[in-house]
């Protein structure tokens, strides 16, 4: 679905999220008009854990709307190094071109995970499988349009949102008011620092639309959403509603990732998304492989 929204001063992008029910992943288009640059959020690539096997049918319907609109891809832009979901973006770079990029601070994600997987030794810890590492503050062009970078740590602390004038792609750092937050349990991971983070994105003007990199309907109670307000998240928001102070979140958030089972895809898809991406270097026989180490996690 496109979303729009008017504004006499603060420039309004053109968002078409595309769902994929598999992982409750939304990848975005972003674009002034048709015919203009764009840049994709958060690309899923079709992961089957039982066979090994990868598919495009996500990544194809990001560029066939691409191509319906007659748009140049001039960005691939991640939000981190997601745990429930493959990234595209290789392939949707060798379709469509663009720059993939992440936060800078993927670097550090990159040195856990190295340990965690045992990595071969030449795998590079310094961001370089990505074309491009953006830091806080740090503006990106979109055609007509600016993307500033927001530096939002606490899932992980690579974590990054993209504000498009009124617009902005969260990632995992909030979810729908009625879902709450991103955990904070994974490597790197702070409640503290996710709460600041949280406040950072709700002091910005009520009317900012903010985009969800997923939804979990509780319950199944309503349809799929992915599309908020900063007004709606400080009224309604179940985590960090106004009134919850740092101290409430941080036992909330800690007591409940205690009880939280780990993503069904945290192992295939943080080895390719710390690579940008892109499979694992294949052995003497031709295929790649993906490791699972035992009792690590």
């Amino acid at each position: 679905m496109t979303l729009t929204a008017s504004s006499p001063t603060v420039p309004s992008p053109l968002v078409h999220g595309i769902f994929d029910p598999q992982t409750w992943t939304v990848t975005y288009v972003v674009y002034e008009k048709p015919g203009s640059a764009c840049a994709i959020i958060d690309s899923v690539l079709d992961y089957d854990p039982k066979s090994g096997r990868t598919r495009h049918h996500s990544a194809d319907q990001v560029i066939a709307f691409v191509k319906a609109q007659q748009l140049q891809v001039a960005w691939i832009l991640e939000t981190h190094a997601h745990a429930d979901h493959l990234s595209a973006a290789q392939y949707l770079k060798a379709q469509l071109g663009g720059q993939i990029a992440i936060g800078a601070h993927i670097t550090q994600v990159q040195s856990v995970f190295k340990g965690v997987f045992n990595l071969e030794s030449e795998f590079p810890v310094d961001g370089s499988q990505f074309d491009r590492l953006l830091k806080q503050g740090e503006h990106i062009q979109v055609g007509a349009l600016q993307a500033q970078v927001l530096l939002v740590p606490g899932h992980t602390p690579a974590c990054v949102a993209y504000q498009f004038g009124d617009a902005v792609f969260v990632g995992d750092t909030l979810f729908m008011p009625d879902v709450g937050t991103a955990r904070c349990d994974f490597p790197g991971g702070d409640a503290r620092a996710l709460y600041a983070s949280v406040q950072r994105i709700l002091r910005l003007p009520s009317e900012t639309r903010l985009f969800m990199c997923h939804d979990y309907p509780p319950d199944n109670a309503r349809p799929v959403a992915f599309e908020t307000t900063v007004a709606a998240q400080r009224a309604h928001n179940v985590h960090v509603h106004d009134g919850i102070d740092e101290a409430a979140f941080v036992a909330m958030r800690t007591q409940r990732d205690a009880t939280l089972e780990m993503p069904l895809l945290i192992l295939p898809a943080i080895q390719l998304n710390i690579r940008a991406g892109a499979l694992p270097p294949p052995e003497a026989n031709g295929v790649s492989y993906l490791k699972i180490p035992l009792n690590a996690l």
